[in-house]
This record gives C-alpha cells, sequence and structure tokens, in this order.
C-alpha cells in the first residue's frame, strides 16, 4: 500500500518536490479529503472538486505565491487552501473562528485577493500584472475564473482592457457551464460550441486579442501542466480554455451539481445527502416563490428577473409554471436592474429578486435608472441582515444604509411570512415609486401564512406592545428576538416596518410617551434605523435618551447565525440585558 501523499504536503513546495507521474494519485487523494470533511463540516462541494487537478497543475507549474493566484469565484479555492498550509485547519472550514469559505488576503499569502462575489479576477489580476511591470518585476499573474463568471460584465470589462496591453496575464476560463444554477446566455451557447467543435463564428477570445489555447480536458493533470508550461513562455494576455465537471468524482454531485452546490451534511461513501431537520416553518425565498406564482397568474404585467439565483431566490417556482415571464440573466446585477427598469417603462410590473449583498454590485442603476425616473420597480432583497457560515462577503447588512439615502425609495421590511406575501401583493396593485422589500434568509415563524391578502398602507409602522418605562423600535424579523427579550418587561414595542417613509405620527407619539427609546436592528449601525430615529430626534429638536443597536461599524465574520447574533448582541439574551440596563 503506497503512503499517502497529501499527508506529506504542507505548501506548494513540497508538491513541487514530487514526480508529475504522481500527481493523479495526489489529486484522488486531495478529493477524497475534501468530501470527507465537507460531508461532516458542510460547506461548498462542486465547485472544489471540479478543479482539483487545475490547482494541483497551477500550484506544481508556477512559483506561488510569488507568481499571484486569483480564484474567482471562491468557492473554488478549498483544494487551494488545503494545498497552501491549511489542511490541519481546513475541518473549521466556515466555522466561528475558523478559517474562510473564500480565499481571503489577512489568512494566507497564498491568497493574493479577497473573493466572495463573483467576476473580479481579471481587473484585479491585471491590475497585479500593471504594478508587476511598472516595478520592473517579473512575475506570472492567473486569474482563475468559472462557475458562470465569465459571463458578467465586469470580466468582459477586464478582458477588454487587458487586451491592449502586453501585461503578463493568464487568465484560465474554467468553463462548467454551470455556476449555481445553470449558466444562461448567448456566451454559454458559444462555449458549448466550443466544446462540440461546431463553432463556426470568428472565435470572441482571440478577437480580444489574447492568445487563446484550447479547449482541453481539466481533469487530465499532464495535459494542463503540459500547455501552462508553454504559456509561461508567451509574452501577453493569455487564456487557456478548460473543460471540468462539476462535482467531478463524487457521482451524486456530477449529475445533480445544482444540489450538491452546498449540499450540507452527507455521507462520504454514498453521497447520500443526510434528511433534513423537519421544520414546520417555511423558508422566507420559498414565500417570495410562491407568493409570485400566485399573484402572476392573477396580473399579466408581472415580470420576474434574478441574476443566477433562481433555485436560491426561489424565481424558479415561477421559471417552471409561467417561464415566458420569468428571466434569469446571469450573473448581471446592474443589467438585472435597469432591464426592470426598461421593463417598467412600458407598464410591467418587475419583480427583481436580488440578494441584498449582491445588490451592492448594482448601487448606481437603482439611483441614476430607477430612482431618478421614479420607475416602481419592486426589488425583492433576500439573504438580508447576518447570513452565516458565507460571512463577510454574504453578509446583508449594508442595505438599509445605503438604500435610505436615495431619494424617491421605498424601504420596507416584514417581520413575517405574512407581511412579505401583503407587501407583495401592495406593490402590484400600482406604486408611484420604487420599493425595496428586504428579508432573510432561512425561515419565518408563521405556520398558516397563505392567508387572503390585504393591502399595507404605505409608511404605516404598528405597535406589537403597551408599557410604561421605555420603547422599543425594532425593523423586519428583529421583532421574533425583541419578543422573546421582553416577554415579562413593562416595555412598549413599535415594529418600524418602513424605514421610508417613516411613520412620523408614530414615532411623534412614541417620543412624547417615552423617555428612553431603544432601536433595534439587524444592519449596520451606521447609517440605518437608529441614524434615521437620531436625526428625526434631532429634526423635531426632541431631547429623549436614544440607545441604538445593530451591526457594529465592522465587517462580521462567519459562524451560524445565533453565534454572529451573539457575537453583535442581537440575541434575544443580549437584547434583554442592554434593555435592563436602561430601565
Amino acid at each position: 500500500m503506497n503512503e499517502q501523499l497529501l499527508k506529506h504536503i504542507d505548501s506548494p513546495k513540497d508538491l513541487r518536490a514530487l514526480n508529475q507521474d504522481e500527481l493523479p494519485r495526489l489529486a484522488k487523494e486531495l478529493r477524497e479529503f475534501i468530501i470527507n470533511i465537507v460531508a461532516t463540516k458542510e460547506g461548498h462541494l462542486g465547485a472544489s472538486l471540479g478543479v482539483v487537478e487545475l490547482t494541483i497543475a497551477l500550484h506544481y507549474v508556477f512559483n506561488t505565491p510569488e507568481d499571484l493566484l486569483v480564484w474567482d469565484v471562491g468557492h473554488q479555492a478549498y483544494g487551494h487552501k488545503i494545498l497552501t498550509g491549511r489542511k490541519n485547519i481546513f475541518d473549521t472550514n466556515r466555522q466561528l473562528g475558523g478559517i474562510s469559505g473564500f480565499p481571503k488576503r489577512e489568512e494566507s499569502v497564498y491568497d493574493s485577493f479577497g473573493v466572495g462575489h463573483s467576476s473580479t479576477s481579471i481587473s484585479a489580476t491585471l491590475g497585479m500584472a500593471i504594478a508587476s511591470k511598472l516595478k520592473g518585476e517579473n512575475k506570472h499573474h492567473i486569474a482563475v475564473i468559472g462557475d458562470a463568471s465569465i459571463a458578467s460584465g465586469m470580466a468582459f470589462e477586464g478582458l477588454n482592457h487587458a487586451g491592449v496591453t502586453d501585461a503578463n496575464v493568464l487568465v484560465v476560463l474554467n468553463d462548467n457551464a454551470i455556476g449555481i444554477d445553470p449558466s444562461v446566455g448567448a456566451l454559454k451557447q458559444y462555449l458549448t460550441n466550443v466544446k462540440k467543435g461546431t463553432q463556426k463564428r470568428n472565435n470572441i477570445i482571440k478577437a480580444l486579442n489574447f492568445d487563446y489555447s484550447g479547449p482541453i480536458d481539466g481533469h487530465d493533470i499532464d495535459k494542463i501542466i503540459s500547455e501552462l508550461e508553454r504559456l509561461k513562455s508567451v509574452k501577453g494576455p493569455k487564456l487557456l480554455h478548460i473543460i471540468t465537471t462539476k462535482g467531478k468524482g463524487l457521482k451524486q454531485a456530477e449529475k445533480d451539481q445544482v444540489t450538491y452546490h452546498a449540499p450540507g451534511k452527507f455521507d462520504s461513501v454514498t453521497g447520500e445527502i443526510a434528511p433534513k431537520t423537519a421544520t414546520t416553518f417555511t423558508k422566507y425565498q420559498d414565500v417570495f416563490g410562491e407568493t409570485i406564482v400566485e399573484l402572476a397568474k392573477a396580473n399579466k404585467n408581472i415580470v420576474g428577473i434574478t441574476p443566477a439565483m433562481p433555485t436560491g431566490s426561489s424565481l424558479k417556482y415561477m421559471m417552471d409554471t409561467i417561464p415566458d415571464r420569468a428571466f434569469d440573466v446571469g450573473i448581471a446585477e446592474q443589467h438585472a436592474v435597469t432591464l426592470a427598469a426598461g421593463m417598467s417603462t412600458q407598464g410591467l410590473i418587475p419583480f427583481c429578486n436580488i440578494y441584498s449583498t449582491f445588490l451592492q454590485r448594482a448601487y448606481d442603476q437603482v439611483i441614476h435608472d430607477v430612482a431618478l425616473q421614479k420607475l416602481p420597480v419592486v426589488f425583492c432583497l433576500d439573504r438580508a441582515g447576518l447570513v452565516g457560515e458565507d460571512g463577510a462577503t454574504h453578509h446583508g447588512v449594508l442595505d438599509l444604509a445605503y438604500l435610505r439615502c436615495i431619494p424617491n425609495l421605498i424601504i420596507f421590511a416584514p417581520r413575517n411570512e405574512v407581511e412579505l406575501r401583503n407587501i407583495m401583493y401592495t406593490a402590484q396593485l400600482g406604486l408611484e415609486n420604487p420599493i425595496a422589500i428586504r428579508y432573510p434568509r432561512g425561515s419565518g415563524v408563521t405556520v398558516n401564512w397563505k392567508q387572503p391578502f390585504t393591502n399595507i398602507e404605505i409608511g404605516k409602522g404598528e405597535q406589537l406592545k403597551q408599557g410604561n418605562q421605555l420603547a422599543i423600535l425594532s425593523i423586519g424579523t428583529m421583532d421574533k428576538n425583541v419578543k422573546v427579550a421582553i416577554e415579562d418587561l413593562d416595555v412598549s414595542h413599535f415594529d418600524v416596518r418602513f424605514l421610508k417613509p417613516l411613520d412620523e405620527k408614530m414615532l411623534h407619539s412614541v417620543f412624547k410617551n417615552h423617555e428612553v427609546i431603544i432601536t433595534i436592528e439587524d444592519g449596520t449601525i451606521k447609517g440605518g434605523l437608529g441614524s434615521a430615529i437620531l436625526e428625526f430626534a434631532s429634526e423635531y429638536n426632541y431631547k429623549n435618551s436614544i440607545k441604538t443597536l445593530g451591526i457594529p461599524d465592522s465587517f462580521v465574520e462567519h459562524g451560524n447565525i445565533e453565534e454572529l447574533q451573539k457575537l453583535v448582541g442581537l440575541d434575544p439574551e443580549s437584547i434583554r440585558k442592554f434593555i435592563l440596563s436602561n430601565l
């Protein structure tokens, strides 16, 4: 029995000491290592399994970390992490205090650029290459772009610039025809034709002045090494097109690539996914998915849009039942927003479903193309607040602050599933302004949420509890933790509901009847609900004591949501202690 190779690999230097004919065995061991740990600890699976041979080849051929390697998107990088000194702590992946699930500069010198969102690698790598040239350094700069990221506008911007430079950049296109869901669009069709050898038109990569090679088998380690060695001596921008299978090495992951993108716990031998703990509650994303279908069947003007997240947002329900009115536009948040704006000018009612953290990528479009023109686009911001193990790149904690300063925009956060349904119903009845509806990842709190629709009055808050000592103003699903915290306390509780416009009538009553006011939100403490209430107090010259609770002015690490809420003081016990200290 051969001794395990991976056991002795603590850095790429150890890897380069192996003979090339040993690398296929190392690839097998690396796959098994990833499968065994992700099976019990959870995380992203399919993407990293697909690039095992490529990962080994890149570190074998190039002199990392002197040669700079950028991964795009970050969930391809598990093998990279294991080979670059994090093998013995890989079981802490995505856990509180453990290593990040994505490349992170402060974590390792081998993580040359932090990534969690997509399509940033070409621009970042070109920036590094230009810097190396200006400093007179002779380095290689490699961007690995995969999981449908190449179709994003930013990737094209990077290619467009790189093509007119002589920068020493190698773009490795990991072509697996899937992001989280299957890839879409004309570029996907083009790459499919290239793979089949049926593409008759000119090569678009060559047309952008790149030295193009491929496509080659991304699981043939000798072929990859041979091509990388050749490309080391090619000057200027170059692109290597490799074909891989997402989930390679685990039959179920190859067969069901959507589910095994991040499958949760599973059997490392059979691949069978562990049964989920039964819950009586529905995920907010499914409440959205079922409600938009219900509304769209009754209103022919409703359309649904998502940038590459049909499963994650549950717009897939509409895509399955009313396919001609539901659009997956690929990883293209800017396009999604302006597409919605264009539809809105023609009388359609677009529900644009984007994760809160990804809407950051389309900020100007929200301002310039939607709000400035008062177009009543309905933004459904999934994954708002703390999202858990994906960490700082994915927490949706900035939306309340970055949206609140935009004129003409309504901002609403439902505290439960019924409110989400009703605000969606209200929005499609006809609004004069765009609206952002933000709701969290995970399950709700109401069993019987499919109730008859009722119209919600725009800008109207709600009192949930009457007390005498102080008033709590919360927004959205923070209501759940507040309720537990104040169960036996003599305090008032108000759900603001609308961050914009604020219910000023309710707020005047709150300020006149309570000496101390506490605001609680699962968004950044800077610029959100707390800031809005402080501005209100200043405008009307109120002298009440105002305390604000929310996400601190720092990026929150990864961990499960309960751990993170405790970390930032938003769990019921911390909220209760804070209230008692102010009574």
